[in-house]
């Protein structure tokens, strides 16, 4: 995996612990006030996502609290 993965603008570290990118960005709040991540962000983890499975890896985008984004990776193979 590579460190580092840079995406419209974004900058995803590869945490080799948790076998995920993250990368962070501002808070926002849907209509029924539930924390959610910064649209944008959220674009650029999906589209991670996809371009890690078109080089035969198996990727998830997901999010969490405080305005992480991760996409975490199910399988090298």
């Amino acid at each position: 995996m590579n460190k580092y993965e840079r995406v419209n603008g974004w900058e995803f570290e590869y945490d080799e612990d948790n076998e995920q990118y993250e990368c962070r960005g501002d808070v926002f709040y849907d209509n029924e006030h539930d924390p959610m991540p910064d649209p944008d962000l959220w674009r650029a983890a999906i589209q991670l996502a996809d371009d890690l499975k078109k080089r035969g890896i198996k990727a998830m985008a997901n999010h969490s609290e405080k305005g992480w984004v991760e996409v975490e990776i199910r399988d090298t193979n």
